[in-house]
């Protein structure tokens, strides 16, 4: 009686999944680049981020981890909703902001008039060496001449000695952020067109090649959204409408799609476990499949180039938490699959969804209330997806990535190939486990199989965290990145299993394998 009490209980709390791992990669397995997870930066506060006169060095700290853990920085893209309110005037010494009021909605906004100098684009010395950038130009208040001076300044910029040294490169100006919104924000008339984009992007493009030599290179499109075919916006419609034939066009060098997986631009909440949620995330992506395959068959890398969990910088409670870390690692490697080849998580002073708050708040970024004693400098949840990701990528640099077959709706996994070995599994178990739940924190047992010799060995790393709901407080692996200086701290745990034993996983947890 009380054995089969006990057995029930059992069941109740773990439940079984076989998984199988293939030893050796398919022929077409993607490739996953050492710099995947890379950042998307507001332009408007850069050097609140890099620091204008000396090093802003809590944020290169929080490069250098991933860093460390790949081989190479994410690259930065400087950019988004302010580069199309950005002017250059190079007597000004330090940034000329004016914002509009913040709000309960939007405590932190983007400026809304920027004016810029040299020092502006000379900051990027401070970013950690061979870091590669992409800069955004004003395309929106379709000014030619505005355009063209901050492309002039930032090719300046990075022929400096101090930033060739360093080996930081300018990959790429982007013209103009999301215009296929410029109908609807007054930048452009209703009527706008991708024709029209297509247009006004060769003669922008046109202009500031002429006066570089060698001109840049250029990321093309940008935009929030896409029609998925030749008409409307979409990479279809403009590769329709010629741009990769026309003279800068050919110095195209990536398309760049911005997404979202929700919006809080309306106040609107949203449910951190729809957000988790494994079909969800799949169900986000693989809409772009049709624009990821056009831009490959051109020849081009396609980026998600501005992306994270909802715009309008997050939504409170939700991209703030724990959750939205599992949500970040998911979503990261998911793209991966598509054949994404970067992502650029977006990031601004304050905003809801950062992975990193580089700099002191005084406000709440949830509410925009006065907060009792300033905030300073830390990372948030989601910048543990971004460490997990870099670590299963690691720092060999052919390294391909398969996600798996696990038969349940609440568990992911993908296995990671150092050329022709199998290195590395992580297994993502999205499953909200909330602080208001009342029941048992349920695990799923994993038992990998294989269809050839099986490694005998694994260990194991956990992402500890209390509930989904939770801000702070978590651990990878008996180590946390929420330090004072963003270093990382305390001594690694791991766990030595025998392989044929298998693992539990809980609820609200991410386990990495690495095969001994």
């Amino acid at each position: 009686m009380h054995l089969s009490i006990l057995f029930l209980f059992f069941l109740r709390i773990t439940s079984g999944l076989d998984v199988s791992i293939p030893t050796s990669p398919f022929p077409r397995a993607p490739k996953i680049s050492p710099s995947f997870v890379s950042f998307s930066i507001e332009q408007d506060r850069w050097t609140d981020w890099v620091g204008l006169t000396s090093r802003n060095q809590f944020f290169i700290n929080t490069l250098e981890n991933l860093r460390y853990l790949t081989g190479v920085p994410p690259q930065i893209r400087i950019g988004a909703n302010s580069e199309d309110h950005t002017n250059f005037n190079p007597c000004a010494k330090t940034p000329q902001l004016i914002f509009p009021a913040p709000s309960t909605t939007a405590p932190y906004p983007e400026a809304t008039n920027i004016t810029v100098g040299n020092s502006f684009y000379a900051s990027a010395r401070f970013l950690p060496n061979n870091t590669h950038v992409i800069w955004g130009v004003n395309l929106g208040q379709d000014n030619i001449t505005a355009a063209f001076l901050e492309a002039k300044a930032i090719i300046r910029a990075f022929h400096a000695p101090a930033i060739k040294s360093a080996g930081i490169e300018l990959d790429a100006i982007e013209i103009g952020n999301e215009a296929d919104l410029y109908m609807n924000n007054g930048a452009r008339p209703k009527t706008y067109t991708s024709a029209q984009y297509v247009k006004e992007w060769i003669s922008f493009a046109a202009n500031i090649s002429a006066a570089n030599t060698p001109g840049p290179l250029y990321w093309g499109a940008a935009f929030a959204g896409s029609s998925h075919s030749t008409s409307g916006f979409s990479p279809q419609a403009i590769f329709n409408e010629g741009i990769l034939s026309s003279t800068p066009g050919q110095s195209i060098s990536t398309i760049s799609q911005h997404h979202y997986s929700g919006t809080f631009c309306f106040g609107n909440g949203a449910v951190l476990q729809d957000l988790m949620t494994k079909a969800n995330i799949r169900s986000n992506l693989t809409g772009f499949s049709p624009d990821i395959a056009a831009t490959r068959a051109q020849g081009l890398p396609y980026v998600l180039g501005e992306t994270n969990s909802f715009s309008c910088h997050g939504t409170p409670g939700v991209s703030n938490t724990a959750g939205a870390a599992l949500w970040t690692l998911d979503y990261l490697l998911f793209a991966s699959q598509l054949g994404v080849s970067r992502i650029f998580s977006h990031q601004g002073i304050g905003f809801k969804y950062n992975l990193i708050q580089p700099v002191t708040l005084t406000r709440s970024t949830l509410d925009g209330s006065i907060l009792p004693s300033p905030q300073p400098p830390h990372v948030q949840p989601q910048y543990y997806g971004a460490i997990i990701a870099a670590e299963a990528i690691g720092d060999g640099g052919n390294t391909a990535v398969i996600e798996l077959n696990v038969n349940d709706t609440r568990v992911s996994g993908y296995a990671f190939y150092e050329g022709t070995t199998l290195a590395r599994a992580v297994f993502i178990n999205s499953q909200a486990f909330l602080s208001t739940n009342s029941g048992n924190r349920t695990s799923k047992h994993i038992d990998l199989s294989w269809a050839s010799e099986a490694p005998e060995t694994m260990s194991l790393k956990r992402l500890i965290i209390g509930h989904a709901d939770d801000v702070s407080g978590l651990s990878w692996g008996g180590q946390s990145y929420e330090t004072p200086d963003g270093t990382v701290d305390g001594t690694v745990e791991v766990e030595v299993l025998n392989v044929a034993s298998g693992f539990d996983i809980q609820e609200t947890e991410v386990v990495m394998i690495t095969f001994i």
